[in-house]
């Protein structure tokens, strides 16, 4: 294993902020962690785990040490008569892993194509999509714990998966709590895909594209393929123009909240929850504060989908994490005030 110096991190982050990593250490195996806490130079080092880039803002330089995960391999595990469990290292790309899952023929998360960012990155967020979230679909992970040096898997219930949330994005606060945040890094994931395989088609894009092709019982392929066009006909490609994806979490509010808001704004687009919450489209509550296609310097709301901050200048000239924060505070302070709810930021902020 060797550690790199003086690493440029715009290539390793999807919004393209111009930032450098102190030290860097590419991991492509468990080997490569053992070696990194056998060195006494690095052994206690403060770590910064980085997978895709896809869900951070780098606000300046680096200074922990970067543990950039190359970790990569997809296979089947296990085939039993209600699933098929499907392993991927954890940096193996995720819409690439989801390609190569539906065109193998074991389908299940083909509502969650296009979504940037690595497979170790997943559980960490809990990502989700179009009417499906990664702890629908999970088995189990293997991680290392850079603390003690020992390996572990944990299941869904052991991961506390929660909406984008999940053990990987806590500091441990004391010693029966189980925070992993900056101590564990995810080396493979498991994924359960439930057998036999149904299509998940609720969302009203997808309701749109069955009319459009009058395709009303559409194969894995198919909604994979439609889930792409959806996304890409809506959301910036960041390695044209850079973004995070979705910068903040659609809110949660009770019943009696969502009535308020709707004598105010009758047009709220809002939808109820299993739990008898409301959750509320975050991108609308900025558009209704007139916030699409504005900007503060180089940092912009993206023109079709309020919900995506963008690089407006470019590779040349690229957007820095303090624009992109003070954007994304002045979105929160208009939300608050019109409508009384903070919005809560998506990406991790370094």
């Amino acid at each position: 294993m060797i550690v790199e110096s003086n690493v440029p991190l715009q290539p390793y982050n999807s919004f393209g902020i111009v930032a450098r990593a102190q030290h860097l250490a590419r991991i492509t195996g468990e080997a490569d962690l053992v070696a990194l806490r056998a060195d006494p130079q690095w052994r206690d080092a403060p770590r910064f785990v980085l997978g895709g880039g896809s869900n951070i803002v780098l606000t300046g330089d680096v200074k922990p040490l970067v543990l950039k995960v190359e970790i990569k391999g997809l296979r089947l595990v296990e085939e039993t008569p209600r699933a098929w469990i499907v392993e991927a290292g954890a940096g193996e790309t995720w819409h690439d892993a989801v390609e190569w899952m539906v065109r193998s023929g074991y389908p299940g998360l083909e509502n969650l194509a296009l979504i940037p960012g690595t497979v170790g990155g997943s559980p960490v967020q809990n990502i989700g999509a179009y009417g499906v979230e990664l702890q629908d679909r999970f088995e189990s992970l293997d991680a290392y714990d850079l603390e003690t040096g020992r390996s572990f898997t944990l299941d869904a219930a052991q991961c506390a998966f929660g909406y984008r949330d999940s053990v990987f994005k806590h500091v441990r606060s004391g010693p029966n709590d189980f925070g992993l945040a900056g101590r564990a890094v995810i080396t493979r994931v498991r994924l359960r895909l439930p057998k036999p395989w149904k299509a998940v088609v609720g969302y009203l894009d997808l309701e749109r594209k069955m009319e459009e092709t009058g395709n009303f019982t559409p194969s894995a392929l198919d909604i994979f393929e439609w889930i792409c066009a959806i996304r890409r006909a809506k959301l910036p490609d960041w390695r044209v123009l850079g973004n995070a994806g979705s910068f903040f979490k659609n809110p949660t509010v009770t019943p009696e909240q969502c009535a308020d808001i709707i004598a105010r704004d009758p047009k709220i687009v809002h939808y109820p929850m299993d739990d008898g919450s409301i959750k509320l489209a975050a991108g609308w509550l900025i558009d209704a504060c007139g916030w699409k296609g504005k900007s503060v310097g180089n940092a912009g709301v993206y023109e079709k989908q309020a919900l995506v901050l963008v690089n407006r200048g470019g590779a040349e000239n690229p957007v820095t994490g303090g624009e992109v924060m003070t954007l994304a505070k002045a979105i929160q302070t208009s939300v608050y005030e019109r409508f009384g709810i903070r919005l809560e930021p998506e990406p991790v902020v370094v």
